[in-house]
């Protein structure tokens, strides 16, 4: 497919990127970290974290790793938790002991967290003491070996973290009883850290940063394999295409996507912190009244999200009366942007919503809209620097331009394929292409247009819910014959999961089914939509057609 959108690149961005320019995220941090020293990089709570800060305290996590628990290079390390100043801290941690990162939803229910840390292979978990609970019921079952935990208050002042811990535990009753009694506190690993001597390993550009994992068509959650080669690439496509507008050490960027999603990983936590700028995480950003007031402490400059956020946000009587004077930089991604969101955003901050498109496969900037576009023009934008991509129809062969097919990358981003799956990496990734199951047309411009998706994924809020794992869940129902899950339209998350379902037994009630998939998944994997059928359709090897059913609604 002929490149015509190179022609539409704003002039300031680079058609190509440099993936040599750092060998390693270790240098990344090493240079920010030296470069910016008395800045602030992360506010939380109130409470900041200076570069100097960080990198002092990151040094004494990676030397405890090191020394205490014996854990060698290439060893991977667990971190559940919502964005907290902890994050920052251990992510760069187990980076700088060259371990491979392994990033928890920390919301999972004890069978997702169990099958994420036996495939992983994770030999140590960094867990908030709200979470801890569920790690109880089955760390006996997996291969950790360390338990590191962290209150939620742990990194602020002595005297708001005394407050903030004991209101979370006591008077909210966020803490549900656990019992892990070889379990070390992180404030103790810190302290004991900064005591220990801290070796620099010898890191390569193809070693592996992170295993993020995500679903697929088979409903089992798989490991992207991310290098450091893949998140410095896309780290410097993601600055080549937002740099021009953006200034070293003046940038504050709003980080309510959590961090252990690989948008807000990329675009705010390494992005951001390359270019010594300050972080605001937000703890809960479904508290939007809580939300609305952090915004108005601080001058923002840049916000990251996903559509349904943005619109939260919007539907906020408060959140119009914000100052954005400061605000130059609004990107959307994870879930498509819709119109009305993205027109609405732009007349109440002054600023365009500009979407991108991605994915975990992708570390995941694939696509965005440039920065000097006026208005919101309904693309998924033009491909980052240095990446290639073509549609294909079924036939494997490239299809005119106007014509839909499926979207193939190639580029230094794109994974190494899927931890200890050599099948499904092969399967993914045909003759070096990246196939995102995603249906798409490009129009003259060379702007991309997402028109459908190959796969049977269901996009909730930004995040992969898998068909095969919702039917899997529920047919374990002792009262359900047969079930199928499908994504719907949903004003608020985008998408949300349906499940036709066929009863054993005619008791079984609707009510009586959600609740049961509440046991064994997050919460945004739990059928909002139950709809009882005599029969599904199938193809006639027996195969349940979705397809027809997302279509039935």
């Amino acid at each position: 497919m002929e490149k015509v959108w190179l022609d539409r690149y704003p002039e300031d961005v680079p058609a190509e990127i440099d993936p040599t320019r750092y060998q390693s995220l270790l240098e990344v941090f090493e240079q920010g970290a030296a470069k910016h020293a008395d800045r602030v990089a992360y506010i939380n709570m109130g409470q900041v974290l200076t570069y100097r800060r960080l990198e002092e305290q990151s040094r004494a996590f990676a030397a405890y790793l090191q020394n205490e628990l014996k854990l060698k290079a290439g060893d991977r390390v667990a971190l559940m938790m919502p964005n907290l100043l902890q994050y920052p801290i251990c992510l760069f941690g187990a980076l700088r002991a060259g371990m491979v990162v392994v990033n928890v939803n920390p919301l999972y229910t004890p069978r997702e967290l169990k099958h994420q840390l036996n495939d992983s292979g994770a030999k140590a978990i960094v867990i908030v003491s709200n979470f801890a609970h569920i790690l109880e019921e089955i760390v006996e079952e997996t291969s950790v070996e360390h338990v590191i935990l962290t209150r939620l208050g742990d990194q602020l002042s002595a005297t708001k973290r005394t407050l903030v811990n004991f209101v979370v535990k006591y008077i909210k009753k966020m803490v549900p009883k656990y019992h892990l009694p070889h379990a070390q506190s992180l404030r103790y690993v810190l302290s004991k850290g900064q005591h220990l001597q801290y070796v620099r390993p010898e890191v390569k550009s193809e070693d592996l940063a992170f295993l993020q994992y995500t679903g697929g068509t088979t409903g089992v959650a798989k490991g992207a394999m991310l290098s450091h080669r893949n998140m410095v690439s896309n780290l410097l496509q993601a600055e080549a295409i937002v740099g021009p507008c953006l200034e070293t050490e003046k940038e504050v960027v709003v980080t309510a996507l959590p961090l252990y999603h690989i948008f807000a990983l990329t675009a705010n936590c390494m992005l951001f912190f390359s270019l010594g700028c300050q972080n605001l995480l937000i703890t809960n950003p479904r508290d939007i009244p809580n939300f609305v007031k952090e915004l108005s402490k601080v001058p923002f400059t840049a916000i990251t999200g996903v559509n349904t956020l943005f619109n939260a946000l919007l539907n906020n009587d408060d959140f119009a009366n914000l100052d954005f004077s400061t605000l130059r930089l609004s990107l959307g991604g994870g879930m498509s942007v819709q119109r009305a969101v993205a027109e609405r955003w732009q007349s109440i901050t002054g600023t365009r919503l500009i979407e991108g498109y991605g994915l975990t496969e992708c570390a995941p900037l694939v696509t965005v809209c440039p920065y000097d576009l006026d208005a919101y023009n309904g693309s998924i934008g033009l491909p980052a620097p240095s990446t290639e991509i073509k549609l294909v129809g079924d036939n494997g062969q490239e299809v005119a331009q106007g014509e839909s097919g499926e979207i193939l990358v190639k580029g230094p981003q794109v994974m190494q394929g899927y931890w200890q799956r050599p099948e499904a990496t092969q399967e993914a990734m045909p003759g070096g292409w990246f196939a995102t199951g995603d249906i798409a047309t490009m129009d003259e411009q060379g702007f991309f247009h997402i028109v459908d998706r190959k796969k049977d994924m269901i996009l909730v809020s930004g995040f992969n819910v898998f068909p095969n794992e919702i039917e899997e869940v529920v047919a374990s129902n002792a009262k359900v014959l047969e079930v199928a899950a499908v994504g719907v339209p949903n004003e608020i998350s985008g998408e949300a999961v349906k499940v036709f379902v066929v009863k054993k037994e005619d008791s079984l009630t609707e009510k009586q089914l959600i609740e049961y998939c509440r046991e064994f998944l997050t919460a945004y994997k739990v059928p909002k939509l139950v709809e009882f059928r005599d029969e599904l359709p199938k193809t006639n090897v027996g195969k349940i057609l979705r397809r027809a059913l997302r279509e039935q609604g």
